[in-house]
């Protein structure tokens, strides 16, 4: 099903091109003048220039072909206005037959892409041995939203998480439990059996491990070393430190699937950083033999700058001078790793907006040695931070960094205290119902902000039930959801509604309204993932809300005595219904029965 703009540029085009002049003039926008028209075509101020023409004479011409007697006019009224605007509004039978093709349609629409590309979401970016915290929100759940609105489109998405799993962190946990526990199997260099399937730690005791050993490797330089020394026996595949290595992974990788489960949030991949280790040295040789590397200063280097570089791009660091590697060469690496196993058309790496200079220097090395195709995109989403009221980074009121799920407890305790104000549920209704309105409230809150830019995090706007919030926003299907469920209590059909009641020409200007938000669907969905822009698809959903509402306030719905009629209101909120929940679908959100 085509979108709103094509068809209205199919139009334009046909109108332009009988006048004699190029279609490329009959572009379509919505007006940034509501109170005149619906949309409007400029093209005729570009086109005076190329034909040397008055662009009120090609906007009257144009006009006359647009107004022209049709069996189903597009527009309802097609306008030129000094010095050469065309104004636009819509047909009502036009809207309505579009409002009654998204109904019926798969997707409410939305045409499939005409290539399927593979892509490759980079997202999370935790640390095993450690919880989750604030910091890793964001990449978390915009990440989710990327996949999540790729996947509905039709590409082939793959979601990886990409673990920090390798490394000194590795070497520390091991000496640390080699001093609370030296009697451990691993540590007997005369045990030769099998180890123990069981990790001898859990959770709780791997989380205080690591900051225990970390603190004391800084006060302590011979324990640092010996911290060194694990981690080469570790990667150079010693198995007792091996087995230690796959307790770690296997305790951490089931917490983090928790709480990453809690916030509406999984991957198809769980690599790390070790998996792209056994591709290191061929591509560090590939890289050298193509003159590509060389050393400088005892180190491994590759030089990225471009003549068109407006700052300069430092050469990208692959080894150090002691022989060690780096992130560049863990994720040229991965790169690599991903070639083999899907030979992507897109990555897109949702990560810290800090670390762009890093991901430009790896994209640039990954396209330069011919890693990658040279069609092939490479994407950066970096995102901002997430801040307090007082405009630094989030933190705890001890001044720490707060765990993740400590932040979703306390905002689903905000809520339930919120929905208790009314009292018109049980308490273990409006405890279920804060859990489910809680995360839309930080997830909305989150990803309707620009991803590049920080925000601030304010508990109290982001439960609020007015404004643009999750929960409003939650309100607002829930309102329809009990309009529909009330509507059923007195007689009326509900299965497939969509296809079922038609949709009227709209009585009233909030009707209309309503309309001509629904029909910017398609348009929103495809230019939010073109764009990798969760915002926008925020943005919409709040638009169509308020459009919703307004219709709402100056509609009697269900005691509309005109059965015809009234089916046309219940197909139209359908309708909407659907694009809202589908919308919030892609943002990792879901709307409780009632509130």
């Amino acid at each position: 099903m085509k979108k709103i703009l094509e068809l209205m540029e199919q139009e334009l085009r046909a109108a332009f091109t009988a006048c004699g002049y190029e279609e490329k003039f009959a572009r379509v926008v919505l007006s940034n003048r509501p109170d005149l028209c619906e949309y409007q075509c400029n093209g005729a101020m570009a086109a005076a220039k190329a034909y040397r023409t008055k662009p009120i004479d090609i906007a009257n011409a144009v006009v006359e072909k647009l107004t022209a007697p049709k069996e189903l006019p597009v527009f309802e009224e097609a306008v030129a206005v000094m010095p050469g605007f065309i104004n636009l509004k819509l047909s009502e039978t036009f809207l309505v037959d579009y409002m009654a093709g998204m109904a019926a349609a798969d997707k409410l629409g939305l045409e499939e892409p005409e290539k399927k590309e593979t892509i490759i979401v980079d997202y999370g970016g935790a640390n095993v041995a450690k919880p989750l915290h604030v910091g890793h929100l964001r990449s978390a759940i915009i990440g989710e939203s990327i996949k999540r609105m790729g996947r509905f489109m039709g590409y082939e998405m793959i979601g990886d998480v990409h673990l920090g799993d390798w490394g000194l962190q590795m070497g520390l946990i091991i000496e640390e439990l080699r001093d609370r526990k030296p009697e451990l199997v691993y540590f007997d260099e005369t045990y030769t059996g099998e180890y123990p399937t069981e990790a001898p730690f859990t959770i709780s005791e791997l989380e205080e491990i690591y900051p225990a050993a970390s603190a004391k490797s800084k006060a302590d330089e011979a324990f640092k070393e010996r911290a060194h020394q694990a981690t080469l026996k570790l990667q150079k595949g010693y198995k007792p430190f091996r087995a230690i290595w796959d307790h770690i992974l296997a305790v951490s990788v089931a917490d983090l699937k928790k709480n990453y489960s809690s916030l509406n949030v999984d991957f198809d991949l769980w690599k790390g950083e070790s998996d792209a280790e056994p591709y290191i040295d061929d591509m560090v040789q590939m890289l050298t033999e193509r003159g590509l590397a060389y050393e400088s200063q005892g180190a491994l280097v590759v030089d990225v700058a471009e003549e068109s570089d407006t700052k300069e791009i430092p050469p990208c660091l692959i080894r150090k001078s002691d022989g060690a590697s780096l992130y560049a060469t863990s994720d040229l690496a991965t790169i690599v790793e991903r070639e083999q196993d899907f030979c992507p058309d897109r990555y897109i790496y949702v990560v810290d907006k800090r670390q762009a200079m890093h991901f430009e220097q790896v994209f640039r090395v990954a396209r330069k040695s011919g890693i990658v195709k040279p069609d092939t995109k490479m994407i950066f989403l970096g995102f901002g931070t997430m801040n307090g009221k007082d405009g630094k980074p989030f933190k705890t009121r001890e001044g720490g960094v707060m765990r993740l799920e400590k932040l979703i407890a306390d905002i689903d305790e905000a809520v339930f205290a919120r929905i208790m104000e009314n009292r018109t549920v049980s308490e273990e209704e409006a405890r279920e119902t804060a859990k489910v309105v809680g995360l839309a409230a930080l997830k909305y809150g989150d990803l309707s902000n620009q991803a590049s830019k920080d925000y601030v995090f304010d508990i109290d706007r982001f439960i609020s039930f007015e404004g643009n919030t999750g929960p409003y926003i939650l309100y607002t299907i829930v309102r329809i959801k009990s309009i529909l469920g009330k509507y059923k209590d007195n007689g009326g059909c509900v299965s497939s509604l969509a296809a079922e009641k038609k949709i009227l020409p709209a009585k009233g200007v909030s009707e209309k309204a309503l309309m001509l938000q629904l029909a910017k669907y398609s348009e929103v969905l495809e230019n939010s993932f073109a764009e990798t822009a969760p915002h926008k698809i925020c943005q919409y959903i709040y638009e169509t809300a308020n459009a919703f509402n307004s219709f709402y306030h100056d509609t009697k719905i269900l005691s509309e005595e005109d059965e015809t009629q009234k089916d046309s209101y219940i197909g139209l909120i359908t309708l909407t219904k659907r694009v809202l929940e589908t919308c919030i679908g892609l943002l990792g959100i879901e709307a409780p029965e009632r509130m």
